[in-house]
Formats: C-alpha cells, sequence, structure tokens
C-alpha cells in the first residue's frame, strides 16, 4: 500500500506552505533580485544569519547570500523535488539524516560535488 504522506498531494501542500515560508523570510531580507529558475526561486543577497552553509532550501525557495553558481542550483533543484515528494516531514527526515553533509542522504541525493561539499 502506498503512503499517503509520501509523494502526494498532501506532501505537495506541505511544500506549497514551505515555500509560502520561505518567501515570507526570503523576499523582505533579499537584496539581490528574486528570480525563478525551473521549480527554483532564488532568493539572493540575504544576511548570512539567514540560512546555514551557503544558502537553505525551503519548499522552492533557495536562500543565500551570493552561492547561486548553476551547479549549485541544480543541487538544489534536487532539495525542491524532496521537498515535494516529503512536504513537511522534509525538515524532520533532514534533521534524522544528521548535519554532516557527507553522511545525509538528502545532500548525497542532490550531489556533494554540485552542493559545494566536495
Amino acid at each position: 500500500m502506498r503512503n499517503p504522506l509520501l509523494d502526494s498531494p498532501v506532501s505537495r501542500l506541505g511544500c506549497a506552505w514551505a515555500t509560502a515560508v520561505g518567501l515570507a523570510i526570503g523576499v523582505p531580507l533579499s537584496v539581490g533580485r528574486v528570480r525563478v529558475v525551473g521549480d527554483l526561486i532564488v532568493c539572493r543577497g540575504l544576511p548570512r544569519w539567514a540560512f546555514k552553509r551557503g544558502g537553505t532550501c525551503v519548499g522552492r525557495v533557495y536562500l543565500t547570500r551570493d552561492n547561486d553558481g548553476p551547479r549549485v542550483l541544480q543541487h538544489e533543484a534536487v532539495h525542491v523535488r524532496q521537498w515535494q515528494k516529503y512536504g513537511m516531514l522534509m525538515p524532520f527526515l533532514y534533521f534524522l539524516a544528521g548535519s554532516d553533509p557527507l553522511t545525509n542522504r538528502f545532500e548525497i541525493e542532490a550531489g556533494l560535488e554540485e552542493g559545494g561539499y566536495r
């Protein structure tokens, strides 16, 4: 039997909610141009306290200061698909996967080199 929480209307609703939260954070804090790249909404120029590492994907929104090269955006696009699959379970599952990107399954799936981890 298929899990109704994964890759379903419920998970996509969770992704939409997270996207709204990401926009509420990213748009007011962004000093760069907000742009859409495929399914990804890129909010650039944020203060460093607004995200961890080089940037953070919240739903479809990528929050960053200046880490938005093509390879990184390819990496973040995988995180968007993860958000669409897991919805609001994503933050919990990501936390459980651990803070080390080299062993975090979500970072590995998104591509360590593309994410700047190698």
